[in-house]
């Protein structure tokens, strides 16, 4: 099973870095939640918010986020428009699936015709 956050947005902040002060480094990532298994592929509802700074180079946390970068954060929260969740069932499952109602088919068949 693998999980990985699909790119879904990039924004640049005007806001000041916490670290550097700067006010033109700050970068908000926005990922999505996609798990994918040898039976299903699904996007789930999981949104990642990565904040960076690329003048100095660090990861804000949301320990470290001032008031002003909360609040831009929240309004791209809501403005963000994530991948509608779904699953998508793979080959395998399929067969699973059909391979196991040929094996109910069978059995009924034999005990109905076994019952005559």
């Amino acid at each position: 099973m693998t999980e990985q956050f699909v790119f879904i947005k990039e924004v640049d902040l005007n806001n000041n870095c916490p670290t550097c002060f700067n006010t033109d480094g700050l970068r908000l990532t926005i990922k999505q939640k996609m798990v994918e298994t040898d039976f299903y592929k699904a996007i789930t509802a999981e949104i990642k918010y990565d904040l960076a700074c690329k003048t100095c180079k660090t990861d804000i946390y949301p320990v470290n986020w001032t008031e002003d970068i909360d609040r831009v954060v929240e309004y791209h929260k809501k403005a963000v428009k994530p991948k509608k969740t779904s699953t998508r069932l793979k080959k395998t499952s399929w067969l699973a699936i059909f391979s196991g109602i040929i094996v109910v088919i069978c059995i009924v068949s034999a005990i109905i015709y076994t019952s005559l």
